[in-house]
């Protein structure tokens, strides 16, 4: 039962974070199944991190040097996004987004998350409940909530592509992550 619990918790506390709003936006742009285990991927570090090193991990990594990092990379992103769109509209089939898919994406989307979520609340709280509870029921439970999240995005954005052209969708995506990174930025002022 100590899984369900802290998958009750952990998707709970993760329905909405910015998370998932980044794969929602990843996978706007590239295929699904990239987003989708990369974003899994990090989940699985970042329980087995808080699981395994606790509350001493987040201490060795000051948040303001975290926060300016995911910063500059959702800064980055916003802009290569905005340029997307500014340029000349050309229609890519589906093996140009293939291409760019599995060569990048899914590094792309693991190196993200585990940056943005890394010493996020929901981390935090699977510190709090391996404390408590059965360390490996805990880290299914939130292994298996936090996948849920992600795979739930993922469907968002694979299926607001079908009714939103690629230049709109280049142009939302970037505000989306400029937002994040003034977010991520206002994080970096706090943690200062």
């Amino acid at each position: 039962m100590d899984w369900l619990t802290s998958f009750l918790l952990i998707f709970a506390a993760e329905f909405g974070d910015k998370s998932q709003l980044v794969c929602m936006a990843l996978a706007v742009r590239y295929r699904a199944a990239p987003v989708a285990l990369g974003a899994v991927a990090a989940f699985l570090l970042l329980n087995t991190l808080a699981v395994v090193f606790g509350v001493a991990i987040a201490n060795w990594i000051p948040e303001i040097v975290i926060s300016i990092i995911v910063s500059l990379l959702f800064l980055f992103f916003g802009i290569q996004s905005l340029r997307e769109a500014s340029a000349e509209e050309e229609e890519l089939d589906d093996s140009d987004v293939a291409i760019k898919s599995q060569n990048h994406i899914f590094f792309s989307t693991l190196a993200l998350i585990t940056l943005a979520e890394f010493g996020d609340k929901t981390q935090l709280a699977v510190v709090a409940l391996s404390a408590r509870f059965e360390p490996l029921s805990v880290w299914i439970g939130a292994s298996l909530a936090l996948a849920a999240t992600s795979l739930m995005a993922v469907w968002a954005g694979r299926t607001i592509l079908q009714r939103i052209s690629i230049s709109l969708l280049h142009r939302l995506s970037g505000v989306l992550f400029i937002l994040l990174s003034l977010f991520a930025a206002y994080s970096a002022y706090l943690a200062y």
